[in-house]
């Protein structure tokens, strides 16, 4: 029977030679004895430790240009294009697996798999699988190394797409090694793409496996991923780590690991805000980061966009990081239009994955320009026909460090005061431009009924509406009941220094299908009103809901856009909303004992004050 190697303990590690795995001189012997055991289990040809360097970058993309799983981008210095497998383009929820040792702590909205059971399933996988490729070691560190709110891990992977995304993506190195000494407080991390090479066999394009499990264990916070090579199954830092693993941990050490991006806006005259928002994947998160504000004297600086961390300060307050040192973003749909600095910040130095190659030797994808250009090639390589589907995948994007972002912020890997959360969907009715809620366990209602339409980001039909609470149904390591809980004592443990949370919704559409609100740099507009409710200078109205704008506080100055557009971007339409909370208290029902009263007491109070709107009985205004 083959197991995979166990984590790392606290107990003294049996002697290994470093050299035996090319171990840096000095790397502490825990280290060294993982890594020997799980070369020992895959049997590489090489074993290689990232440093972090541009050098070993250059080494990276020159070994992939030769075997062809990418190629140049001539138009953009620097850059790169990857064509995945047509069945290696999105994060896999069905072969992603939470292997806690009691099915309880995983949770009814996450797949559980017994621990023993998975280890010996994915001992028999990892079993020569990296035979005849080169074994690369990533130490890594989530924000800075050192920082108060950071934290370190490893990634062995034997594809060098991954560890050059890694580069961008996190901070690579000798540093994040060094800072192992002496410590188990490290994730360590396994990936495969599951391809054996036959000595001589040439490497393929883009290797995949056709069985596939990304498979996370809680308690020992170990991540294992075979089969894929896509972003969110194989670059273990993101979504396994700093979310399903972080999550854990945040829930055991009194912290936040969250699905969100994180920005600053500050106005001319001195006002300034710190946000975090939260919204599914591919709904517009990272061109919220880097908002381009329409109204005069606000301008927004990018902290982050896909992952916040944030921890209790001395001083009472939220503080908040993003973990990441890249972005790894969705390119359909983004443009000059959408958002100018992703543009700008993708003109050099960028991996792009599954878009489409112009005749002159640019990027292009749906949404970029209004026509496709003549003589595109696909992201399959083969010459654009409309008949075999967009020209660009869906789900295509690029990777890419966050210092090249024209408005990222100069102190942006530090950590900054949390002032407001927003929780945000695609929904085409019903839910209002802005609300805000009334308190902290209203907000945490509020986040715990996030709903969108399905995008490409993952597996499933595009276009339906799920529910994904606080945009982490596929991201939370444990039960969603206790994570809502654990959100509830947190605004206990923050008091009156607690940030105010909001819910948005850009993507309300009319009856003809267009979108009611203009949306991109006019969102600005709505959080200029959030701004203001935290400041205390904005006026609102209470709702059955939650708390909307009162009439003229919102700035729709220069707005061309009709009252009764406006009255239908906050109507509320009592019969849906209770119609909706029957979904609501379907949901909820999954988590039984693990589902906190104050959620339950917030739904009952959220239907009462519905029924007595339906009934045409007054509520009181705010």
């Amino acid at each position: 029977m083959t197991l995979i190697p166990p984590a790392p303990t606290r107990s003294a590690a049996k002697p290994v030679k470093p050299g035996s795995v090319n171990a840096p001189e000095g790397a502490d012997p825990r280290v060294v004895a993982w890594v020997a055991s799980v070369a020992e289990l895959t049997e590489p040809a090489d074993i290689v430790w990232a440093d972090g360097t541009p050098e070993e970058y250059q080494r990276l993309i020159d070994i992939m240009l030769e075997a062809g799983t990418i190629v140049p981008v001539p138009k953009r210095p620097n850059s790169y294009l990857a064509r995945s497998h047509p069945d290696d383009v999105a994060r896999m929820e069905s072969r992603t697996f939470i292997c806690a040792e009691d099915a309880d702590d995983a949770g009814p909205t996450n797949n559980w798999r017994d621990p023993a059971s998975m280890r010996q399933v994915l001992g028999g996988l990892f079993d020569g699988s990296m035979r005849g490729r080169t074994m690369y070691v990533i130490p890594f560190s989530m924000g800075p190394v050192g920082g108060p709110i950071s934290k370190l891990g490893i990634e062995i992977t034997d594809s060098p797409y991954v560890v050059a995304s890694m580069h961008a993506m996190t901070r690579v190195g000798t540093a994040a090694l060094e800072a192992m000494r002496g410590t188990t407080d490290w994730v360590p991390a396994v990936h495969s793409i599951g391809a054996p090479l036959a000595e001589g066999e040439q490497d393929v394009a883009w290797p995949c496996n056709s069985t596939r499990y990304i498979s996370h264990f809680p308690e020992t916070r170990e991540i294992w991923s075979f089969g894929s090579a896509y972003g969110g199954n194989a670059l273990l830092a993101k979504k396994c780590f700093a979310l399903r693993i972080a999550s854990v941990q945040a829930r055991d050490e009194g912290w936040l690991a969250e699905h969100m991006l994180l920005l600053r806006m500050k106005h001319e005259d001195g006002r300034v805000m710190h946000l975090a928002g939260a919204f599914p994947s591919a709904c517009g998160k990272t061109n919220l980061a880097m908002l381009q504000p329409t109204i005069p004297g606000w301008k927004v600086e990018t902290l982050g966009d896909d992952i916040v961390w944030m921890r209790p300060g001395e001083d009472g307050r939220l503080w908040a990081i993003n973990p990441e040192n890249g972005f790894f973003g969705v390119a359909p749909g983004t443009s000059e239009k959408t958002n100018a600095t992703a543009m700008a910040m993708m003109e050099h130095d960028t991996i792009f994955t599954n878009v489409a190659l112009t005749a002159d030797g640019d990027v292009w994808w749906e949404g970029m320009t209004k026509e496709a250009p003549e003589g595109l090639i696909d992201w399959q390589g083969r010459p654009y026909d409309p008949a075999n589907g967009p020209a660009a995948h869906p789900n295509a994007r690029f990777t890419v460090r966050a210092e090249q972002a024209p408005s990222i912020a100069p102190d942006w890997e530090e950590a900054v005061p949390l002032d407001a959360i927003i929780f945000g969907g695609r929904r085409p009715t019903q839910v209002p431009l802005v609300l805000q809620a009334r308190d902290w366990e209203h907000g945490v209602y509020v986040g715990s009924t996030v709903s969108s339409q399905q995008t490409a980001a993952a597996e499933g039909t595009v276009g339906e509406i799920r529910r994904d609470p606080f945009a982490m149904l596929p991201f939370c390591g444990y039960n969603m009941g206790d994570y809502f809980s654990h959100w509830i004592d947190m605004g206990h443990r923050l008091g009156r220094h607690a940030p105010k949370i909001f819910s948005v919704n850009w993507f309300r559409r009319d009856a003809d299908g267009g979108f009611l609100w203009p949306g991109f740099g006019e969102n600005a507009r709505v959080l200029e009103w959030i701004a203001g409710r935290v400041a205390g200078t904005a006026a609102g109205v209470d709702t059955a809901i939650g708390i909307m704008p009162a009439e003229g506080s919102l700035n729709l100055e220069g707005l061309d856009l009709d009252a009764e557009v406006v009255d239908e971007l906050f109507e509320i339409d009592p019969k849906a909303w209770l119609t909706e909370l029957v979904d609501v208290e379907a949901f909820f029902g999954q988590f039984g004992h693990a589902l906190p009263t104050g959620l339950v007491r917030q739904l009952n109070h959220v239907r009462w004050r519905l029924e007595h709107v339906q009934q045409a009985q007054p509520v009181a205004a705010a």
